[in-house]
């Protein structure tokens, strides 16, 4: 717009007041009719726009006298503040004002020749309705451009199209041709058919037309009545501003309208795009918390060491730990695919929407899921390590309790009388060779109780050993090995005493009897060794491996082989006994069958042979049992073994595979996720073999095998490898699926995104499907992207790794390099895009109120703004406003929202 003074429906150049005075006169400003029209029209004009801000005027030569309210007028069509008016109300205060108003009309390109404060102060109608019109043509019809036409023919120009196709309307001027009603009535139906039935208007009804068309306007199009049809109809030829400023007001009705519902129409998809966002984000919230909570409250039970001391027990925890890896954790696998399925989708949307990329709430991210799913299968198999290591201990434990039972059996089976016996005086009435016999037999005891003290010492042992491993009944075996100690004291003493009593006796006996002496020194060690031999023959053993029990058999064999010389040594031992019944019987020597040295007899000494001879085959056949056992374990070592050396290759075959399509190296996007739909089909059909694996397994612990030299795999890697296979399946799968999508919304030719992918395999040298910064900035210079080396070149770059790299881990993953390289050369919606629209829909002001918000939008769009939209806490708010600025810029990541 050229500088110049409004006059008319133009510009003219500069003059004086007189000027001014007779062109109004010449275009008819001063006719009294048209005076009449131009002020009521001014007037109505004047309150649609100062009812934004709470107020009106009802006499427009009056009410714009101090100036306030032409300053309020002048902020409410111009969204602008004006300096501050003064308070005041002396006519100097009144000047201040209308010339701050004035100045702010010439700060818009308009001269007001002639247009003194002091006219409108003093209320000079005709200065006055000449500043509203100048107004007017500044902020109501200046703006309308059609064709690059004057505002004025722009204006009826569009009047003319819109008009058109209707009858008995043709507009060619702003005064007769509006003059019947029918071009008012016929803009309204154009615009809104709803509003008006135009086929039953007739020419011949002016007033009815005027009207019809000025209530129309004025309940549903917010047009307040700004002309009176009986003075149009009664004046000759209406006035033209007063017609050109209300048609302005249809005009910029209809235009907000089209302006609104591209605004709407923007707006909900902007919203639809969000809601879905949230869905998914609160979604990943649930699922993420559920395996969280689920894993929180698995881990006390995987960490817990506590049991009953017992091998039952440990067996117990041990099969419901079996039950859990069958039936509880494979839906949690499951559960925690799908999420981080759900949190790539979700990133994508996110960035396809150009949305700010999702942060879950804290404790909630998948590297936190990803730590807590880590910890899990720590203590997974520490608890497993710990119930197979405790099984092992408490079955010793078992095996050491029996022991010290039998072996304490044993040693107060022998004990039982001992005391008795030597506290026993009966060496008193003996003769000499009975004394003698008495010390002779003393000695033999001797001999025994020194015999018997590696056995003393050996249930000790194993006393101590149980309590060192915790036995659960230790205080009835710290009992008895208490009391077999006080015992074998007592034993001690007394014997020492019962020598001392002897010695002291055998001055005065002095024959002693040779063959039972003999007798007693040949079979108190062969007692002792016919007593150990049935120790050891009924001894319980434990053995875990083939090279065991062969060498239990070999020393076995090696004891049999013994069994000649002892039947040698019986047979003397016996002859012995037989020799002496010879004597007696020859010689008739009283009492001279009694052994006076030894409570040995030979018969004795029999029933423990023949007991020994019938507990070697005994001993044979429990060996033999043994051997059959391990030679199953055997077997089943070797069928896990030939198992699993199948199973494990396969995995790391699939796992390789999986991977090199994962580097997209093979074909297109959809010939990469056909074959990892084919691999992931092949994987849930090869589930058999590693079920058949688990049977195996189960049958190698229930045989209590804990080892095995066939195979370097073990049940758990197998586990584990077959959890990584099916999770990096899924995890790549999502991967293509995403570059899919980023492709086909983003334009992206296959060819292009074949290049991103082979620049960005070209300098990921080790494969790890990530670029370190040196490597993305080489990748990025040779796809032609310009990063200088100097100081704004390093600056650049920082900020594109802000973009890539928001987290600061530092490397570039695959999918954050696509979508900075598409980003760069396509375009989305924006936070200042949104922003304009809300704008549009509250009529320029900076908020926005509720009613606008539900009559623009769909139901529940309008209340999802209306729930998260803040206050406005701007200047000129009113009750209810909403800060639409706010809510677009959260939208985009923009503000702290």
């Amino acid at each position: 717009m050229e500088n110049g003074v409004y006059y008319g429906d133009g510009y003219s150049g500069d003059g004086g007041y007189m000027e001014q005075e007779e062109e109004w006169e010449r275009e008819g400003l001063l006719d009294p009719a048209w005076e009449k029209q131009q002020k009521k029209t001014f007037t109505a004009w004047c309150n649609s726009h100062l009812r934004k801000a709470g107020t009106a005027i009802e006499n427009i030569e009056d009410d714009f006298r101090n100036g306030l309210k032409l300053m309020l007028l002048l902020e409410v069509i111009s969204g602008e503040t004006l300096p501050k008016p003064d308070r005041g109300k002396m006519r100097f205060h009144k000047i201040a004002n209308v010339n701050k108003a004035l100045d702010f009309i010439a700060s818009k390109g308009v001269k007001l020749v002639s247009i003194g404060a002091e006219e409108i102060v003093d209320g000079n109608l005709k200065m006055t309705l000449g500043m509203i019109w100048t107004i007017i043509l500044r902020f109501a019809i200046q703006d309308i451009s059609v064709e690059e036409m004057t505002a004025k023919e722009g204006l009826l120009l569009w009047c003319q199209r819109k008009t058109a196709p209707y009858k008995n309307v043709n507009v060619q001027n702003f005064h007769l041709s509006f003059k019947d009603g029918l071009a008012f009535c016929a803009l309204i139906h154009r615009h809104r058919p709803d509003l008006i039935d135009y086929s039953k208007l007739s020419k011949d009804n002016p007033l009815e037309n005027l009207n019809t068309a000025f209530d129309v306007a004025e309940k549903y199009l917010d047009i307040p009545r700004m002309l009176d049809p009986d003075d149009l109809i009664n004046t000759p030829k209406p006035d033209e501003r007063a017609i050109m400023t209300y048609v302005s007001c249809y005009y910029h009705a209809f235009q907000g309208a089209q302006q609104a519902e591209t605004a709407a129409n923007r707006i909900c998809k902007v919203l639809k795009v969000n809601q879905e966002n949230e869905r998914l984000m609160e979604e990943y919230e649930r699922l993420a918390s559920d395996l969280l909570e689920w894993i929180r409250r698995t881990m006390p039970w995987l960490n817990s060491r506590q049991t009953d001391n017992s091998l039952a027990g440990v067996q117990k925890k041990l099969e419901e730990y079996r039950t859990y890896r069958r039936k509880h954790k494979p839906p949690r696998v499951e559960q925690k695919a799908k999420l981080e399925t759900n949190f790539n989708t979700l990133q994508t949307k996110l960035r396809l929407s150009n949305r700010p990329a999702y942060m879950p709430t804290e404790g909630k991210t998948v590297s936190d899921i990803s730590n807590a799913w880590k910890g899990l299968e720590k203590a997974e198999k520490a608890f497993e390590e710990w119930l197979l290591a405790e099984t092992m201990r408490l079955e010793r434990l078992e095996h050491l309790a029996q022991k010290f039972k039998h072996k304490a059996d044993t040693h107060e089976d022998w004990t039982r009388g001992k005391e008795e016996m030597l506290q026993s005086q009966d060496f008193r009435q003996c003769r000499l060779n009975e004394l003698k016999a008495l010390k002779k037999k003393h000695e033999a005891f001797e001999s025994d109780l020194a015999a018997h003290q590696d056995r003393v010492e050996q249930i000790a042992a194993i006393a101590q050993e149980l309590n060192t491993l915790e036995y659960h009944d230790c205080m009835s075996v710290n009992a008895r090995c208490q009391r077999i100690c006080d015992q074998w004291d007592r034993l001690g003493a007394l014997t020492q005493r019962r020598r001392q009593a002897l010695d002291e006796a055998e001055r005065i006996l002095e024959k002693i009897d040779i063959l039972h002496l003999e007798f007693a020194k040949r079979a108190a060690p062969f007692n002792n060794w016919l007593d150990g031999t049935r120790e050891d023959l009924v001894d319980m053993f434990i053995v875990h491996t083939m090279e065991e029990i062969q060498g239990l058999i070999q020393a076995h064999d090696q004891f049999k082989a013994t069994l000649g010389e002892a039947d040698k040594e019986y047979n003397l031992i016996v002859g012995l006994v037989r020799e002496v019944e010879t004597i007696v019987k020859q010689h008739q020597i009283p009492g001279g069958l009694e052994n006076p040295y030894t409570t040995l007899t030979a018969g004795d000494l029999t029933r423990k042979w023949s007991d020994v001879r019938g507990l070697v085959p005994q001993r044979d056949q429990t060996l033999a049992n043994e051997l059959r056992k391990q030679q199953n374990n055997e077997m089943l070592r070797r069928q896990f073994a030939e198992k699993a050396n199948n199973v494990g290759p396969w995995i790391e075959r699939q796992m390789d595979a999986v991977t090199a399509i994962g580097m997209g190296l093979q074909g297109s996007l959809e010939d990469q996720l056909h074959r990892l739909r084919e691999y992931e089909q092949a994987v849930y059909a090869y589930k058999p073999h590693i079920e058949e694996l688990e049977k195996i397994h189960q049958a190698v612990q229930e045989s209590m095998i804990f080892e095995n030299r066939y195979t370097h795999y073990t049940m758990e890697t197998l586990r584990v490898g077959w959890e990584q296979l099916l999770t990096s399946i899924n995890r790549n799968i999502n991967e293509v699926e995403n570059q899919i999508l980023t492709r086909d919304s983003k334009g992206i030719t296959q060819e292009q995104l074949n290049e991103f992918r082979s620049s960005f395999n070209h300098f990921d040298k080790n494969r790890s499907c990530r670029l370190a910064p040196d490597e993305f900035k080489s990748c990025l210079v040779s796809l032609g992207y310009s990063i200088g080396k100097d100081r704004q070149g390093e600056m650049d770059f920082q900020r594109i790794m802000a973009v890539v790299d928001p987290n600061s881990q530092g490397y570039v993953h695959f999918d954050a390099f696509l979508d900075f390289m598409t980003r760069e050369s396509t375009d989305t919606d924006t936070a200042e895009q949104v922003i304009d629209s809300f704008r549009i829909l509250a009529s320029d002001k900076p908020y926005i109120l509720p009613d606008e918000l539900r009559r623009e939008l769909p139901p529940d769009q309008a209340e999802y703004c209306i729930q998260r939209m803040p206050a406005f806490k701007g200047p000129g708010g009113v009750p209810g406003a909403l800060d639409y600025m706010s809510f677009s810029t959260a939208l985009y990541g923009e503000s702290d929202l």
